[in-house]
């Protein structure tokens, strides 16, 4: 399989990796403009806008986009997130040429119907609610708040309500003169496609579109802090993060073996004491996430109101441990278990486009799977325990808990116990 990258004179990127004995293809547009791009009075625009994509352009109507692709066995969909937004979808070989048509049309031609405004506006309201409605879900968005407060990379991605109440034509038209230029966007393809027959089209898509300014994002500073909602809910859902490294930051192999040694999976640190030895959850996990200038690793469990102080000390007492006593089979299988799911999950034609577009964004190249394995294989013991240690004593935190919290710990009291 072989990765193939060309730009077009206005900056537009094309990526393609042919996938041998495919019969199918995943393409899409990925838009290095999301959550962190907008203004405080835009907060939540470029989801709105996402969802406005599907529903008519100047030549199809939000029916005939969708009829186009399923009349073919096709599925198209899209996401937004904090520094990015896609548009992607997934066809057999013969119909690549009409799915990149309707993404692209989806793209560049949206009409913004007033009617079809008020529409989504009352989709896009009922998921806000549904988010509201979901513990697991919200505490999320809380935390992001609370790590970076006051800043866009600390606002919801749907948007608050008031917001999202009073968006109009105006508003989203202008965030896409603003943000939709061809050099902060990326044409990803993988499985069944032809390089230069990609290129050729589009070039006749989107090599027209002029260049659009500069943006300027604010840098992020993880500030940390925290958040206790009492809720009348079965359980306590606590949520706790740590500052860790950023994307580009050679450390970021490092968080992520940490974090899946410590609570990635059946056999971590977490879920065996706290789930399997003491049964004081249900789910227990950690995880590291990243950005272009920031990250952090963050650990969440369910539990009862009752049993929330223990389960907060045994999960600050397992980050101090793992600077002291981890070990090798610990940190080999966290190892083995990165590398596992990144090379299954490139089985799939879809995660490929994905991966493709998200390294070309990052690093304006696409490093050999071989590079990105040797860095994972790089992560020593000693690598671990010493990035365990600096995070248990020295990284920022952020904290939010949600439900029964009236007996549970406060940031103070976790702090104080990972520092005796």
């Amino acid at each position: 399989m072989t990765v193939n990258i060309h730009t077009l004179p206005n900056g537009f990127r094309v990526v393609t990796e042919h996938m041998p004995s495919m019969k199918s293809a995943s393409l899409g547009i990925w838009i290095m403009a999301g959550g962190r791009h907008e203004r405080l009075e835009q907060n939540g625009i470029a989801h709105f806008l996402e969802h406005m994509a599907f529903k008519g352009t100047k030549t199809r109507s939000a029916l005939q986009i969708a009829e186009e692709i399923e009349d073919v066995g096709g599925y198209i969909n899209a996401y937004t997130s904090r520094e990015m937004t896609a548009y992607y979808g997934r066809v057999l070989q013969e119909d690549v040429p009409l799915a990149l048509d309707v993404i692209a049309d989806i793209v560049l031609n949206p009409v913004f119907d007033a009617r079809e405004i008020e529409v989504e506006r009352g989709v896009i309201l009922q998921e806000i609610g549904q988010v509201l409605d979901t513990p697991d879900d919200v505490i999320f968005d809380w935390l992001q708040e609370v790590a970076y407060p006051e800043q866009p990379l600390g606002r919801s991605i749907l948007g608050p309500i008031e917001r999202v109440r009073h968006f109009t034509h105006d508003d989203l038209t202008s965030f896409v003169a603003e943000h939709y230029g061809p050099e902060k966007m990326i044409l990803s393809a993988a499985g069944a496609v032809d390089h230069d027959r990609i290129v050729a089209e589009a070039e006749k898509l989107f090599g027209h579109l002029p260049r659009s300014r500069p943006d300027h994002v604010a840098p992020a500073r993880f500030t940390g802090g925290e958040r206790l909602e009492v809720r009348p809910l079965e359980q306590v859902h606590f949520a706790l993060a740590f500052e860790t490294p950023a994307y580009r930051d050679e450390a970021i192999y490092t968080a992520q073996v940490y974090s899946t040694a410590l609570g990635g999976g059946m056999s971590s640190r977490l879920f065996q004491e706290a789930r399997e030895r003491r049964g004081l959850c249900y789910t227990i996990f950690a995880q590291t996430g990243a950005y272009a200038d920031t990250g952090y690793t963050t650990i969440y469990a369910g539990t009862a109101a009752d049993q929330i102080e223990d389960l907060a000390g045994l999960t600050v007492d397992e980050m101090k441990r793992a600077a002291t006593d981890m070990t090798e089979a610990e940190v080999a299988r966290a190892r083995a278990q990165m590398k596992a799911g990144l090379l299954m999950g490139l089985e799939s034609p879809s995660a490929r486009a994905e991966r493709l577009a998200r390294l070309l964004s990052i690093w304006d190249r696409v490093p050999e799977l071989d590079e990105v394995v040797a860095k994972i294989e790089a992560v020593d013991l000693r690598k671990v325990t010493d990035f365990a240690a600096q995070t248990a004593e020295q990284a920022r935190t952020a904290l939010t808990m949600y439900g029964p919290v009236e007996r549970a710990p406060r940031m103070a009291d976790l702090r104080e116990r990972l520092a005796a």
